[in-house]
């Protein structure tokens, strides 16, 4: 039985710098438009982690114009939060977050718990694979609820 696809979900993390973009963009990679992904994270105050762009350059994911967002600046730009289908939390803060929105909103919100890598390892090499176990627990995971990724023919 093939997993049901939402057409749209919203990838979100602490601080959108690491985890929600490396899913956003691996999504992106793998469903084309076929699904309408974005992510945010529950704080705003860092931009995207350069280990991240590394690991997912590796697997032919470009992230170096990822800006990051917070729920609230998505809101403000006019990007609802009830407009998607699923929320798909990476860290308890953004679960805890996507849960308020279910108060209010009938969305569905899933849980799946990847380690954060920013604290991991102390030389270069080190730390690019802790974010490569961390980059691949995310796409294990978009392969289990998603589904094989499809031909796309599109430049994500």
């Amino acid at each position: 039985m093939e997993p049901t696809r939402p057409s749209s979900v919203l990838f979100a993390c602490d601080h959108n710098a690491v985890r929600s973009p490396m899913a956003e963009g691996i999504m992106k990679r793998d469903y084309g438009t076929t699904i309408f992904v974005q992510s945010a994270g529950v704080h705003h105050d860092i931009e995207i982690d350069g280990f991240s762009i590394a690991v997912c350059d590796e697997i032919g994911v470009s992230l170096s114009q990822h800006r990051s967002r917070s729920f609230l600046e998505m809101e403000e730009w006019g990007d609802q939060i009830d407009g998607y289908d699923l929320i798909v939390a990476l860290s308890p803060a953004s679960q805890r977050a996507a849960l308020e929105y279910t108060r209010y909103h009938a969305l569905d919100v899933e849980y799946w718990p990847i380690f954060d890598p920013t604290d991991l390892g102390r030389t270069r090499e080190e730390k690019l694979n802790a974010y490569r176990q961390a980059r691949d627990q995310i796409e294990a995971k978009i392969r289990a609820r998603f589904g094989p990724a499809i031909e796309v023919e599109n430049d994500v």
